[in-house]
């Protein structure tokens, strides 16, 4: 789908998997609301099978939108998640430089990928971590 049609469906609910690498994120920040998870263990984070599901994916017919850097990746990523049962998986055509084109919404990455946060985003740090981590 579009940037613009997957920030629509983010906003109605569907849940934007940044499969992007930390140094990427770093450097050009993330799409709020979204939730890293790395290509290396996408499958295994989504699938309740696994042992290590993410708390974030409720059901196989969840909307679950893939972004990659520039969205090649993630068709592939997709395709896996239908393949093994997700029927709302899609992705961003063009990845996060085509978002980021659109002139869509981004936010820094310095928070997201703290010790101990798990990589989720939008994280909630106490003030406690975030001292230990920014000093």
């Amino acid at each position: 789908m579009s940037p613009q049609q997957a920030q629509a469906e983010a906003v109605a609910g569907a849940l934007i998997l940044d499969t992007r690498q930390h140094t990427d994120r770093w450097a050009h920040g993330v799409i709020p609301g979204s939730l890293h998870v790395p290509r290396t263990v996408l499958e295994w984070v989504v699938d309740p099978a696994s042992g290590f599901p993410s708390p974030y994916i409720e059901s196989p017919e969840q909307m679950l939108i893939v972004v990659c850097n520039e969205g090649y990746s993630s068709s592939l990523a997709a395709y896996n998640l239908k393949r093994i049962g997700f029927s709302g998986a899609t992705d961003i055509v063009g990845g996060f430089v085509a978002w980021r084109q659109a002139g869509l919404p981004t936010q820094g990455a310095e928070l997201c990928d703290l010790d101990g946060l798990d990589g989720r985003w939008p994280p909630e740090p106490t003030l406690e971590l975030l001292q230990k981590d920014l000093s």
